[in-house]
């Protein structure tokens, strides 16, 4: 599997996106909620590592200077290769400096950045299905903008082993 960095929301966000997972499973659509060890949190990674050193890997992150808490207003739904439906939002400027600084950071520790993270590559999204097919697209977007407009508060971030669904807090919010 990989290891990511990731943002999480505050707890309204968390609980609004959870809620959303639900009722796309109650549709018949797998979510993070059921996908492999059932441990995700509605999250926007910045990094995914398919080969890296832990410890290297955290004290790499917890040395970015930290940007503070900041909005995402979710008001797309996105499809990626393999039927990966996906929220996409309206973000900050500086997002994508604070994601190219994240992948710097772990690069400098011999880290293998997944190729979709690599600088001038990566698209900000927040995971809704990882699997649906073409029949079942139209009954999850419809769900999604069930919630849109949705304001999404990121307060904090942590690297998650997606393999076990094991996280290391951040101390800062890179």
């Amino acid at each position: 599997m990989a290891l990511a960095v990731c943002l999480l929301f505050d707890n309204r966000t968390d609980r609004a996106l959870r809620g959303l997972w639900d009722r796309v499973e109650e549709r018949g659509v797998p979510t993070l909620r059921s996908h492999t060890h059932g441990l995700h949190h509605p999250h926007m990674s910045l990094a995914v590592l398919l080969d890296w050193d832990l410890g290297k890997v955290r004290a790499a992150v917890e040395a970015l200077p930290g940007g503070g808490p900041f909005e995402v207003h979710f008001e797309a739904v996105g499809v990626f290769p393999r039927g990966r439906v996906s929220l996409i939002p309206a973000a900050p400027v500086d997002l994508v400096a604070r994601q190219q600084a994240v992948v710097e950071a772990v690069r400098g520790t011999g880290a293998l950045v997944h190729k979709h993270y690599e600088t001038g590559r990566w698209l900000p999204h927040c995971s809704l299905a990882p699997r649906a097919s073409l029949r079942e697209l139209p009954a999850v977007a419809a769900l999604a903008y069930d919630v849109f407009p949705l304001t999404a508060n990121v307060t904090r971030a942590a690297v998650i082993n997606s393999a076990t669904g094991e996280q290391w807090p951040v101390p800062n919010l890179p």
